[in-house]
C-alpha cells in the first residue's frame, strides 16, 4: 500500500493575503465546501482573533457539515506576558470549535531576537506551553515552525529545538515553513535528513509537513521533493494565491502526488473536479484566470495547427504528459470542433439529457460554445447558464417568458445624495403582456425588481428566489469604458443556488443576460420538480 498524503489548504487565510484577492465570508463558505467535496484533509479557515470577517466565518462555519475535511483556526503561540489560558490569541482559536488548530511559533533566532524582543529560552517556553494548553481541548494540534529553513541555515541546533519543544507540547504534526520563498529544491534533502533524524529521536509518532512559498518560483518542487523525502502533508492553496509571490499550488502539486509518484491522498478520488476548482476560485474572487496555469489552465492541453496537433491526434501521449480529462480539462485542438465534446458530454449526463457524441446536433452545442468563449463567456461559475444553453440548443428548453423592451434611468438630482434608480419593463407572458416599473438600489438591483414585479403573479415560486452575489468583471481594457463585461450572479431559493453569466459592452444588457437566465432557471427547476 502506498504512501498517504495530507493535503491542507489555506487559501482562506495565507491566499487571501495575495494582493487583490478578496473573499467575502458567503464566498469563504462556498470555497469550504468545494474543497470538502474534492477530498481536502485540513481547510485553514482563517485567524480567529484578527478580525470580525474571521469570527463571522468561524460562527457561521458551525453549521455547516464538512464531510471529508477538517476545518482548522490558525493563529501564533502565546504572548509572552500571558498565561496561555489568558491570552486572548488562544481564547479565540477554542472559540472557533474547530476540530482543528494550528499555530506558529518562530524557528528562526532572529525573529526571536528581533521580532518578539524576548529572550531564546523564553520562546521555547512559549511554544511548549501553547500547544500543551490546546492539546487537551482539540481533536488536531499542528505546529507551523514559521521561517524553518532560514533558521536551521542560521542556528540548527536552536531550530531543531524549537520543534522538539513543538513535539513535547503536543503537535501532532510539525510543519516546516520557507516563509520567505528562498529555498532551492537542492537544499531540502538534507535538510529534511535532519530533521526527520531529530524527530525520530523525540520519541513520539509525530508527521511532518510542508509549506513552501514561491518567492524563488521553486515552491511546487520543494513541496514535491519534501514528499518524496518522507512528508506526509502538503500545505498550499488553490491556484498558489497568498502574500508576495504566493504560495505552493495544489492545483500542480496535487496531480504530480497522484499520478507523477503513484502516492495516496483522499483528492485522487475527486481529481477530475480540480479544473472546476481552480476557475470557481478564481470566479469567486474575481480574478481572471491564468490560462498557461499547468494542468488546469485553458492552455494546458491546447495544440495549435501543425506536427503537434497532427501527432496528437494520432496520439495524445506525444505531445501532453497526461489526459486532460484526469484533472477535469479538456484537450483544445485550436483549428478542431473536436475541442470541448468530452466536456459538453460529461454536462449532458449531469444534466440528465440524452446525448451521444455521434449525436449532429452535439456539433451544434460544440461550435456555439466555442463561439461564445471566444466573445468572453464563461460557464464553470455559471453552470445554469450552460444547462439552458444545451437545452434550448437540443429544443428541449420552454421559454417562460418573452422581453418587448425594458429602460433604466439614474436620475442624478442632488450631488450630495445617491440618484434615483427606475426601471421599466414590457414581457409578454402565457399571451399576456405585462408593463411594470420598479425602483432600485441602482440599474441592476432596478431591472431585477421590475422582472420579478412582472413575472410574480405567473409564477409564485419567484418569492423565494433572490439574488445572492453580483459580481463585474472587465475582459479587455482596450477601449477603456467601452469595454467588454462579463457579469455574474449567483440566485438561490430555499433548496440551492445557481449561477448565470451575460457578456456585453453594455453592462446593463450583460446584467440583463445572467438575470433572465437565473429566472429560467428556477422555473425550469421547479417544472422538474412538479412533473
Amino acid at each position: 500500500m502506498s504512501r498517504v498524503i495530507e493535503l491542507y489548504d489555506t487559501t482562506l487565510r495565507d491566499g487571501t493575503q495575495a494582493e487583490n484577492f478578496n473573499l467575502s465570508v458567503d464566498d469563504k463558505i462556498k470555497v469550504c465546501r468545494q474543497l470538502d467535496r474534492i477530498g481536502i484533509d485540513f481547510i485553514e479557515g482563517g485567524w480567529p482573533g484578527s478580525n470580525p470577517l474571521a469570527v463571522e466565518f468561524f460562527k457561521k462555519m458551525q453549521d455547516v457539515e464538512l464531510k471529508q475535511a477538517k476545518l482548522a483556526a490558525f493563529g501564533s503561540t502565546r504572548h509572552f506576558q500571558k498565561k496561555p489560558e489568558h491570552d486572548g490569541n488562544l481564547q479565540a482559536l477554542l472559540a472557533a470549535k474547530t476540530p482543528a488548530i494550528t499555530i506558529f511559533g518562530k524557528s528562526w533566532d532572529i525573529h526571536v531576537i528581533d521580532a518578539l524582543r524576548i529572550e531564546l529560552k523564553d520562546n521555547l517556553t512559549i511554544i511548549e506551553d501553547s500547544l500543551a494548553f490546546l492539546r487537551p481541548q482539540v481533536e488536531h494540534l499542528l505546529y507551523d515552525a514559521e521561517h524553518f529553513f532560514d533558521g536551521f541555515k542560521n542556528n540548527r541546533e536552536y531550530c531543531l529545538a524549537t520543534i522538539g519543544r513543538a513535539i513535547a507540547g503536543g503537535a501532532e504534526t510539525i510543519i516546516l515553513c520557507d516563509t520567505n520563498g528562498g529555498t532551492l529544491p537542492q537544499e531540502i534533502p538534507a535538510i529534511m535528513e535532519r530533521v526527520k533524524q531529530f524527530v525520530a529521536e523525540q520519541g513520539k509518532e509525530v508527521k511532518i509537513g510542508i509549506h513552501p512559498h514561491n518567492d524563488s518560483e521553486t515552491a511546487v518542487a520543494n513541496a514535491l521533493i519534501s514528499v518524496d523525502m518522507g512528508a506526509s502533508q502538503v500545505q498550499g492553496t488553490i491556484n498558489g494565491f497568498g502574500e508576495r509571490c504566493g504560495n505552493a499550488n495544489l492545483t500542480s502539486i496535487i496531480p504530480a502526488i497522484v499520478f507523477k509518484m503513484g502516492l495516496e491522498c483522499k483528492v485522487g478520488k475527486y481529481i477530475d473536479c480540480l479544473y472546476t476548482t481552480a476557475r470557481m476560485v478564481n470566479e469567486l474572487a474575481n480574478l481572471p484566470h491564468n490560462r498557461y496555469q499547468p494542468y488546469v489552465g485553458e492552455s494546458s492541453f491546447a495544440h495549435k495547427a501543425g506536427i503537434h496537433v497532427s501527432a496528437v491526434q494520432r496520439n495524445p501521449m506525444t505531445y501532453e504528459h497526461i489526459e486532460p480529462a484526469k484533472v477535469g480539462n479538456v484537450r483544445r485542438v485550436l483549428i478542431s470542433d473536436q475541442s470541448g465534446r468530452a466536456n459538453v458530454l460529461m454536462k449532458a449526463r449531469k444534466y440528465g439529457l440524452d446525448l451521444e457524441s455521434s449525436d449532429p446536433r452535439m456539433a451544434n452545442i460544440v461550435k456555439e460554445l466555442k463561439e461564445l468563449e471566444n466573445r468572453g463567456y464563461q460557464y464553470e461559475a455559471a453552470e445554469a447558464s450552460f444547462e439552458l444553453l444545451m437545452r434550448r440548443a437540443l429544443g428541449l428548453h420552454q421559454d417562460y417568458f418573452d422581453l418587448e423592451a425594458f429602460r433604466v434611468m439614474n436620475h442624478k438630482y442632488d450631488i450630495s445624495k445617491n440618484p434615483l434608480t427606475e426601471a421599466t419593463i414590457r414581457l409578454w407572458v402565457n399571451g399576456q403582456a405585462e408593463h411594470t416599473a420598479a425602483m432600485g438600489d441602482g440599474p441592476v438591483n432596478a431591472l431585477d425588481k421590475a422582472l420579478r414585479k412582472a413575472l410574480i403573479r405567473f409564477y409564485p415560486s419567484l418569492e423565494d428566489m433572490e439574488l445572492h452575489d453580483y459580481k463585474v468583471r472587465v475582459l479587455t481594457g482596450e477601449h477603456g469604458t467601452g469595454a467588454k463585461v462579463r457579469v455574474l450572479v449567483e440566485s438561490k431559493d430555499l433548496e440551492e443556488s445557481w449561477g448565470t453569466v451575460g457578456v456585453s459592452v453594455n453592462i446593463i444588457e450583460a446584467s440583463w443576460q445572467a438575470l433572465a437566465d437565473s429566472i429560467n432557471y428556477k422555473l425550469m427547476k421547479d417544472g422538474k420538480s412538479d412533473s
